[in-house]
Order: structure tokens, then sequence, then C-alpha cells
């Protein structure tokens, strides 16, 4: 399962990314594509596994499914495909398809927890 170690480099990308002394990371946002080759799933249960005794301990991961599409260069058109084995074109029926969309996995944003800010004045 790659999954493990997609999830440990996202943690490592995420804890490279706050400054230090920040305090722990809150979220981390993803980009997955339909034809990336990753499983949602095992990527959510590899970055639980991986996430305690990081900064990321408590964070939630939060991945956007990204759609597959392919262009036609014969026809010019731009379609969606369900997976590798549905890569001829609707139209024409060319084999010869470019991939635009849906093999990416981007770590696209990482938030931190806020910290309260308590005004404790003393009154004498």
């Amino acid at each position: 399962m790659h999954e493990l170690g997609i999830a440990q480099r996202l943690i490592e990308t995420a804890v490279a990314l706050i400054p230090a002394g920040a305090p722990p990371v809150a979220l981390l946002r993803v980009q997955l594509g339909a034809l990336a080759g990753v499983s949602k799933d095992e990527l959510l249960f590899g970055f639980e596994a991986m996430s305690p005794d990081t900064s990321c301990a408590g964070a939630r991961l939060e991945i956007e499914e990204v759609p597959a599409v392919v262009h036609c260069p014969q026809c010019g058109i731009d379609f969606p495909v369900a997976d590798v084995d549905q890569l001829l074109c609707p139209t024409c029926g060319s084999p010869a398809v470019l991939v635009m969309q849906g093999k990416e996995l981007i770590l696209t944003s990482v938030e931190i927890h806020e910290t309260e800010v308590h005004d404790e004045a003393v009154h004498a």
C-alpha cells in the first residue's frame, strides 16, 4: 500500500510549510485525480496511521476528488472518463487522447489551529 508513503510525504510537506513554534496543523486539503492510482480510503487510513506524534496529530485530511478529463487532438474535444479503460474519443473513436486532468495529487492548503489569546489583566 503505497498510500502510507504518500501520507507520510504529505505530513512532512505540511510540517515544513508551517513556521517554527506555530500551533499544530488542523487541516490538510488535497486534490486527488481519478487517474492518480491512489485510493482515497487508503490515503485517509494512511494519514490517520502516520500522523500521531507529528504536528499533524488530530488533523483532518480533506480530499477533493478531481475527475479525469481527456482531450482528443483529432476532434479537438475534451471529455470526461471514468477510468483508463475508456480512453477512446466518443466522437471519432480515436485512442490518441491526452489526459488534461485527473492524474494529480496536490496538497492545496494547510491550516493550523487558531490560538486563543486571553486577556488576563490583574486588578489591584
